[in-house]
This record gives structure tokens, C-alpha cells and sequence, in this order.
């Protein structure tokens, strides 16, 4: 076959999709944003934020619009996670969706809801509702790389403020993993691989003993 005798119109066209399984730390707990939908299929069930790429944007640009659309955000970390293509995951049509996770911080959140939903909110990992479509399968996988990532990579210091203390370093870790870690050696083991620096400021806190502030040193060569 050469140029002149492709047509396309022979060919079942699958839709595309991105779905965000956005994150934060509020409160001490790991939550995600879930979008209650508005219309068919699913009306009135909870979801993680989406929707078709067009036709003229990559997949990261269309992650990107979902983020910012949703969050009002934008410039925050964001990874591609896994292709999600059951035939009878959406009953819409052939929808193959490319989920990402993205992390957020809690000061930075402007949540807000779109055409396409009836109302947006963060909700604790711990407490889940039912979800539309196989997203649950898709947090799922999301929390379970969450999880192995921040155990070797720099994800915990992009829930941090620049400045920040080892003990909130060490909740963000509690946090996400969901369980207690000893103090002592999870600063030593920091401090050995060199991904954190001392500063000179000291924060007050109450009648606490003043913590120093570190910052994460990105020349550390941690993935």
C-alpha cells in the first residue's frame, strides 16, 4: 500500500484520554482531588480529574491542561504513570486513558470545578468513595508508585516548602507510606545521602526548642 491508498476511514479510531491522580499532604493525611461528574456515564460519581486530548496537544500538554484546569496550578511535578485500555472500561466508547500522578502542595491548592462536573474536593486516601470507571484500579496504582518512589527519590521535597525541618521531612515520609518511622535513623540516613543542607535560619515554634530549616540540595544526583 502506498500513500495515495491509505484511508483512514477503514480504521476503528479509539479515544484518548488523561486521567491525574493529583496529591497532597493536608492535615497530616494523604489525600487526592476527586471530581463528583455531572453527566453520563456515571452522573453523580466521584472521579479523578480528566478528559480527551486533542488533536493537536501531546499527552504531557493534555495532562497539563486537566492539572491546571482543575487546580489552577501549573509548573508542579507531574509523571506519567501507566496505559490504562480495558475495551469496557468506559461505555462510552474504545477509550484508552494514559494516567498521571501529580504532587501538590497545600498552600498552593485553588480548587475549583469545570463544565464537566458538579462539585470538586479533596479526599483522604483512607476514605475513599466509589469511583467512576476503573479508577479506582488507577489511585490504586498510583499510591503504590507514590509509595515506592518517595522511598529513593527526591518526591517528598515536592509536598515541602523550599525551607523546611527534618521533622517535616519525616511526616511527609509517615505520611505517605502509613507508618511510623524512627527518628534517629531516618536523620541519619538523610544526612548520609546528601540531598539535604543545613541553613542558617531557625524556625519558632511555641515553646518547642527552635528547628533549623534545611533546603534539598538538587546537585545530590537522587532521581
Amino acid at each position: 500500500m502506498n500513500k495515495k491508498d491509505y484511508d483512514a476511514s477503514n480504521y476503528e479510531h479509539p479515544s484518548v484520554t488523561v486521567d491525574i491522580v493529583i496529591f497532597t499532604v493536608q492535615d497530616n493525611d494523604l489525600k487526592i482531588l476527586l471530581v463528583k461528574r455531572r453527566y453520563w456515564p456515571y452522573k453523580d460519581r466521584w472521579a479523578i480529574p480528566g478528559g480527551f486530548v486533542q488533536m493537536k496537544e501531546s499527552l504531557e500538554d493534555a495532562a497539563k491542561r486537566e492539572l491546571y484546569e482543575e487546580t489552577l496550578v501549573k509548573d508542579v511535578y507531574l509523571e506519567q504513570l501507566h496505559a490504562f485500555g480495558d475495551p469496557k472500561r468506559d461505555p462510552r466508547t474504545r477509550v484508552i486513558t494514559i494516567a498521571y500522578y501529580a504532587l501538590v502542595k497545600s498552600e498552593d491548592l485553588r480548587i475549583k470545578a469545570d463544565s464537566d462536573t458538579k462539585e470538586v474536593k479533596w479526599y483522604s486516601m483512607k476514605k475513599l468513595p466509589r469511583l467512576a470507571f476503573d479508577h479506582d484500579r488507577i489511585v490504586a496504582y498510583a499510591l503504590e508508585k507514590l509509595r515506592n518512589k518517595v522511598v529513593y527519590s527526591d518526591t517528598a521535597f515536592q509536598l515541602l516548602p523550599a525551607l523546611f525541618t527534618l521533622t517535616e521531612l519525616q511526616n511527609i515520609h509517615e505520611v505517605v507510606l502509613d507508618r511510623e518511622l524512627d527518628k534517629r535513623n531516618f536523620r541519619r540516613k538523610i544526612l548520609m545521602l546528601g540531598i539535604v543542607e543545613e541553613t542558617d535560619e531557625i524556625r519558632h515554634e511555641g515553646r518547642h526548642r527552635p528547628a533549623r530549616l534545611y533546603r534539598f540540595v538538587k546537585s545530590s544526583g537522587i532521581v
